[in-house]
């Protein structure tokens, strides 16, 4: 077995200088990258702060207490994350998805929500506006998030077994918290929820099926997650990845399941059916089934570098441009410059690898703590 290497500091790469092209973008023109892909899901990173401390994405070993994380005044404001976003949804975007970190850690979030709500596509449709948080604040902050304008939330759980959800976190937190922060959360109208779990062989497979139950019929989304070699600190091995396509056999030998057409292009899970009705279940199978192919998806980290991979190595500096008097257009068009310079699809690529490469035989990516998930 290969010893396992956790570096002592997470990568948080310097920024690659963004350019402003001489030529202004042409409005409405079509925005796609050198593979053809569309430019349609942004996601923000508000904090790269975070409560709990899972194994896969913060493990406690090294974002301790001594652990630097960035300043206030690194941090973008709203403002500015509004700003950015508006350019964005002036070259296609139609869905923005909150992240952090924990992003409901980040103080008066709802003002945020509130100025993205506002938001319209060039031909004035609201946006799909929704969060990704591990529901530790949920239960207290569904209805003032509802009420701001978000539409809807995904929870992420990695299992209903206390001891092991608490072991899991490692902040002894308790899964009923998080199961009351669901319920609050359908109860204002924040859905559908989806409900992700990280599967880590080895250590919570045997909830597969006790998930499964307990959110079968329920009206909320489970999602299976192959565990991913994000980042340089969870100490990633494909021999703890268990495939979806084992996870789908595992419940259909219980509870049969029928595939669905995916609802949307770019979409990031699988979806199949409960053959008796009892609602969905997806599939995010990064490691075994590359969807790099139609991913339409950039992200913006805390401290404002746009990102075109959930494994990329180095962002693209947009706060210094915000920071530095560029105006809309400048903004809009670099934006634009470097997606059209997009070819980024590390998935598919990890799948050319021997089947026992670690992630450090990959090149040294940047956390998702850091950008998001």
């Amino acid at each position: 077995m290969a010893e396992r290497v956790i570096p002592l500091h997470p990568h948080r790469p310097a920024p690659q200088a963004l350019h402003v092209p001489a030529q202004a973008l042409v409005q409405g023109a079509s925005l796609a990258d050198q593979l053809g892909r569309p430019l349609r899901d942004l996601r923000i990173s508000v904090t790269d702060r975070c409560n709990f401390r899972c194994s896969y994405c913060m493990p406690k070993e090294v974002f301790d207490k001594d652990y630097p994380y960035l300043p206030q005044s690194a941090l973008l404001s709203f403002e500015e994350i509004t700003r950015v976003a508006r350019q964005f949804v002036q070259l296609g975007v139609r869905k923005i998805r909150l992240t952090g970190g924990e992003p409901l850690l980040r103080k008066n979030i709802e003002i945020l929500i509130e100025q993205l709500a506002q938001l319209r596509t060039p031909d004035g449709q609201p946006l799909d506006l929704t969060l990704t948080t591990n529901g530790s604040l949920l239960a207290r902050k569904a209805q003032s998030l509802k009420d701001a304008g978000l539409q809807r939330v995904t929870v992420s759980l990695d299992g209903l077994d206390d001891a092991v959800f608490r072991r899991m976190n490692d902040v002894d937190f308790p899964v009923a918290e998080v199961l009351a922060g669901i319920e609050a959360a359908q109860a204002v109208g924040l859905g559908p929820i989806k409900v992700n779990m990280v599967v880590k062989r080895g250590t919570n497979e045997h909830e597969i099926l006790p998930m499964a139950r307990h959110f079968h019929g329920s009206g909320q989304v489970l999602r299976f997650i192959e565990y991913m070699d994000v980042g340089a600190t969870n100490g990633w091995r494909m021999n703890e990845v268990m495939p979806s396509a084992e996870v789908v056999r595992t419940i259909s030998a219980e509870m049969p399941l029928v595939p669905m057409e995916a609802a949307a292009p770019g979409e990031t899970a699988e979806r199949w059916a409960y053959a008796d009705g009892g609602g969905e279940v997806g599939f995010i199978s990064s490691v075994t089934q590359a969807f790099c192919g139609d991913c339409n998806r950039a992200r913006l980290s805390t401290e404002g570098q746009l990102y075109l991979c959930l494994f990329a190595s180095q962002g693209h500096d947009l706060r210094t441009l915000l920071r530095g008097g560029a105006s809309d257009a400048e903004l809009a068009a670099a934006i634009a410059h470097v997606w059209q310079g997009r070819s980024d699809r590390y998935s598919q690529l990890r799948s050319q690898l021997p089947a026992d490469a670690s992630s450090a035989t990959s090149g040294r990516r940047v956390e998702m703590s850091y950008i998001g998930g």
